[in-house]
């Protein structure tokens, strides 16, 4: 089978501030003539962020689409049978938990020691100590979900001295007990008793919300809430109604609904929100394997054995 050039790589091999080089043997796209939007040309492959939706529907639109490359190797947003079925190979690349980790960590200390408040006040000649910090050593975290990412938190949180729970629907006592921690008998349980609940559950793109206006109300009033995993995973009006309402202490965000965020939305302005534009995988080392990887995977391709095929 003949294959086209990939045609969006330079002629001329450069590297990228991150040490990405780029391999000169492929080459640019056709000049576009008149009334050819770029569009409309045919695409052989292309490469995007795990969490861009890839539908059936839109495979139907790329008849000539041939290889597909998504950072990470989770591919939830794309109809893989689709693309199967349309010929198309659907690659991943390597994507390391510890940044995911390292965020949470960020938010949580942030949050328990008024970081933001504290810092914004010195800068302004605001007050001077103007709060008090809460304990992590002592403290109770709460963790839904202890896959890679969340036994690394509980074992940070036990570093700090912290006791550590874990629990959610369709988690069992072993990977609990694996992450050092306690078993909690159901989410309700896990979020009535901890000062800190991190959310690390994975779930499909389309799963239901597992964090409802019951579950917020379950926490009590001193307790933060940690999203460093997907917005899907809180009902966002409810979590501003117990945020706006101090029903919550606070809530540390580093994903939301809508990316980015309209001006003016609650979570930008609301107080007790230490929300940053999603950062979890924003490291040199994850960039440098995403682009690097995904150009080691094209040229593997053009050369018949593609790398990291994802099933």
């Amino acid at each position: 089978e003949s294959r086209s050039s990939p045609g969006f790589l330079p002629r001329k091999p450069r590297c990228s501030r991150s040490g990405v080089f780029f391999l000169s043997a492929f080459q640019p796209l056709p000049a576009r003539t008149h009334g050819s939007p770029r569009s409309a040309m045919p695409t052989p492959m292309v490469a995007m962020r795990e969490r861009t939706p890839i539908t059936a529907a839109l495979l139907a639109r790329r008849p000539c689409l041939r290889l597909l490359i998504t950072s990470g190797m989770r591919h939830a947003a794309i109809d893989v049978a689709a693309a199967k079925a349309q010929g198309v190979i659907v690659c991943g690349t390597d994507s390391h938990p510890e940044p995911a980790v390292e965020i949470t960590w960020a938010l949580i200390l942030g949050l328990m020691r008024h970081l933001m408040p504290e810092a914004n006040a010195l800068r302004s000649d605001g007050p001077w100590q103007q709060t008090v910090g809460r304990d992590l050593h002592g403290a109770r975290l709460g963790l839904l979900g202890v896959g890679k990412i969340g036994q690394r938190v509980a074992q940070i949180g036990q570093a700090f001295g912290m006791q550590v729970s874990a629990g959610g629907p369709n988690l069992h006592a072993p990977p609990a007990a694996a992450a050092g921690g306690q078993w909690a008998i159901s989410q309700k349980a896990l979020f009535a008793g901890s000062e800190v609940v991190s959310l690390h559950r994975v779930l499909g793109e389309r799963s239901p919300a597992i964090v409802d206006a019951d579950t917020l109300a379950c926490m009590p009033a001193h307790a933060c809430l940690i999203n460093t995993a997907r917005a899907g995973r809180i009902d966002q009006q409810p979590l501003i109604d117990a945020l706006t309402d101090k029903r919550i202490a606070g809530a540390g965000l580093d994903v939301f609904d809508i990316e980015p965020l309209p001006a003016g939305h609650p979570l930008r302005t609301l107080p007790n929100v230490l929300a940053t534009p999603p950062l979890g995988y924003v490291t040199a080392r994850n960039y440098r394997d995403y682009f690097g990887q995904a150009v080691e995977t094209i040229a593997a391709w053009l050369q018949g054995a593609p790398k990291r095929v994802l099933d």
